[in-house]
């Protein structure tokens, strides 16, 4: 892998889980990057979320971290930094609302959501943490040319992070038994190269499907862990049983209704309005458990809301495993501006 100058690359696998440093993540739904940064020793001090059910399994399962659950643009500096009081987060992360950044279907480079970094990037302006990691989808990088990606990056400049950079990184690299492609943007006050994780595994080595969900695919519905599914007509399942690994029921949808394939990673989890992938074997849709097993969720993490929410909360979810490896490559980095700021004459 190529070094670039503003570009360090982190072997993850040998970073140390020191339980230090604070981090909020704004446009948190339901906490994906957040449990990412939990799992690489943070401690989150604020959450920012304003879908109702997203917000209620974000506060269920960080029970002790300050939900802002209402629109960002809400939320002012002075509530924001009494608040906090001296919890001032070291890292801000999150991923702001990216629908209208599609490569599928029709993009509009005036959709309101893709002008949310703005409320993104005021927030960061107040607190000043050490390190910003903003995640997004590939289409980021050509929507309208490339502009909204550069707006991203030069509004950081603007506001003292001149080091930003993007990256796009492949979750499967990272142990998600699931192929799906994120930009991340990384950027720092203090002039450092930006750090990002070493891939941990080869396109032969990524996890199958089958190692994360096939324990449950005998397994009656059970709405207590969200191992829920669409309910089909008898003639829905026949056909569905005719659909071969990696076809589609509906030609017409090639991104929707897809099997999974046996010894491979599942492809991008979609929620597809309650219709997410086939099962690899059976005549089902997966369930809303094994959409968050695909996403890397331990089964203790509970989606609220109706099936039909919780599919999308898991879909619209940044996978923790990711998560973890990208908060743990900023650790090193992180460390040494602590370390340099508790004994300045060193």
């Amino acid at each position: 892998m190529k070094d670039e100058p503003n570009i360090r690359w982190v072997d993850t696998s040998a970073v140390p889980l020191v339980p230090e440093g604070k981090f909020a993540d704004l446009f948190c739904g339901a906490g994906g990057l957040s449990l990412g940064f939990v799992m690489a020793g943070y401690e989150p001090v604020l959450g920012v979320e304003c879908d109702p059910k997203a917000a209620e399994t974000y506060q269920r399962n960080f029970p002790e971290t300050w939900l802002h659950d209402g629109r960002i643009e809400d939320l002012g500096e002075g509530p924001l930094l009494t608040r906090l009081g001296g919890a001032q987060p070291d890292v801000i992360c999150g991923g702001p609302p990216c629908q209208g950044m599609y490569t599928s279907g029709r993009r509009n480079p005036d959709d309101p959501r893709n002008r949310l970094f703005v409320e993104f990037l005021r927030i960061v302006g107040v607190l000043r943490p050490h390190f910003v990691v903003l995640e997004g989808v590939p289409g980021m990088l050509s929507l309208d040319g490339g502009s909204v990606a550069r707006r991203i990056l030069e509004g950081l400049s603007g506001i003292g992070y001149p080091n930003a950079t993007l990256r796009t990184l492949e979750a499967a690299e990272f142990g998600v038994p699931q192929l799906r492609r994120r930009v991340i943007i990384i950027a720092n006050r203090h002039g450092l190269p930006c750090p990002y994780p070493r891939p941990l595994l080869g396109k032969g080595a990524f996890v199958p499907v089958e190692a994360a969900i096939d324990d449950l695919k005998h397994r009656r519905r059970d709405p207590s862990i969200n191992h829920e599914w669409t309910g089909h007509s008898r003639e829905t399942q026949d056909r569905i049983a005719r659909v071969a690994p990696g076809r589609t029921l509906y030609e017409d949808y090639p991104g929707s209704w897809r099997r999974l394939r046996l010894g491979l990673p599942s492809m991008t989890v979609k929620a597809n309005h309650g219709t997410p992938h086939i099962h690899y074997e059976l005549p089902r849709t997966i369930s809303v458990r094994e959409m968050a097993r695909l996403q890397s969720f331990p089964d203790d993490f509970i989606f609220s809301g109706d099936m039909g929410s919780a599919m999308c909360q898991v879909a619209n979810a940044v996978p923790p495993l990711l998560a973890k490896h990208v908060a743990l490559a900023l650790r090193p980095s992180l460390d040494a501006i602590m370390e340099a700021e508790e004994h300045p004459e060193r």
